[in-house]
């Protein structure tokens, strides 16, 4: 990140855009910069009165923030799980740097995946407007910095190969994944329809990013259960097995979160398998942004799938 995204000066012209846009006063005051995040800087901005959440990351990547807007407005909309609630976006600095202001919610530690997981069922069983068939969304977004298509299809399998394992394929191939490795995943996507020939996905809105980074629990404000808060999303309409598959990939979800799920919404009895297959976007995505340390988990993967379908 550019040191420049770290000054005064930034902090100052973000703060004046807050007032343009809510319509009231703000001037930063106590900046505090937050660690953990692995794609954008992270900083709280206060000044005695209110607080917001600012990422910052290079100019290029204002519609990474802009596509993070519109997921989050769109999570929002179902009044199912709590998102922050996205204020404006915009560029910023002498060197201009790419911004995005959210709504800033403080997180408690709390343990309540029970309640997690009734409200995620509830953000599932949402598919759009009535008689709404597509896989996808109406535009693209980002799975952290890497374009994700999500040109609409009726065919789930298709949709898959398409916008997310193809894709995914061909950013490993130019990044120098082995070539026996890219070949597996050629035979893998080919492959595809013989994970499907007893289960149809019906299109559910997820957040397509869940891992256990990118969610938390704020106080309830009458003193009752904590609210369950997701953020940083990569939306579209998929199979809601996509969304409990990720919640497994990375670990931060306690086994009673799919007990509770699975006890409400039970899920077919292919998902062990097409879980493997739904981690593998995500694993050749960690590739693509992070480097080789995710080679031979992809390529265990694809030898494991493929296993599946010749056995």
């Amino acid at each position: 990140m550019n040191p420049a995204s770290t000054s005064s000066p930034l902090y100052a012209e973000i703060a004046a855009q807050i007032s343009l846009t809510t319509g009231e006063p703000f001037r930063a005051r106590h900046p505090h910069v937050r660690g953990g995040g692995c794609i954008s800087e992270s900083v709280v901005l206060e000044d005695g009165a209110r607080m917001f959440f600012i990422k910052i990351n290079r100019a290029e990547l204002l519609p990474m923030f802009e596509a993070e807007a519109a997921g989050l407005r769109l999570l929002a909309a179902t009044q199912t799980l709590r998102v922050p609630q996205p204020i404006l976006y915009g560029l910023a600095g002498a060197h201009p740097q790419a911004f995005l202001v959210l709504e800033y919610l403080p997180l408690v530690d709390s343990d309540a995946p029970e309640h997690f997981a009734e409200q995620l069922i509830a953000l599932h069983q949402h598919s759009g407007e009535p008689n709404h068939e597509f896989f996808g969304l109406a535009h693209d977004n980002f799975i952290g910095t890497s374009a994700q298509e999500n040109t609409p299809q009726r065919d789930w399998v298709s949709f898959w190969a398409a916008c997310r394992l193809r894709p995914q394929l061909e950013r490993a191939r130019h990044n120098q994944l082995a070539p026996t490795t890219v070949e597996l995943g050629e035979q893998l996507i080919a492959a595809l329809p013989n994970f499907f020939t007893d289960y149809q996905p019906q299109p559910s809105l997820l957040h397509g990013d869940l891992w256990g980074g990118n969610y938390g629990y704020i106080a309830h404000g009458n003193g009752g259960q904590p609210i369950p808060v997701i953020f940083d999303p990569a939306v579209y309409y998929g199979d809601r097995e996509a969304e409990l598959a990720m919640t497994e990939l990375f670990g931060g979800f306690p086994p009673r979160f799919r007990q509770a799920y699975e006890a409400a919404w039970p899920l077919d009895a292919g998902y062990g398998v097409r879980r493997q297959l739904y981690n593998l976007y995500h694993v050749l995505n960690h590739f693509n942004l992070f480097g080789e340390g995710y080679a031979a988990q992809s390529q265990r993967l694809m030898q494991r799938l493929l296993s599946e379908v010749r056995a």
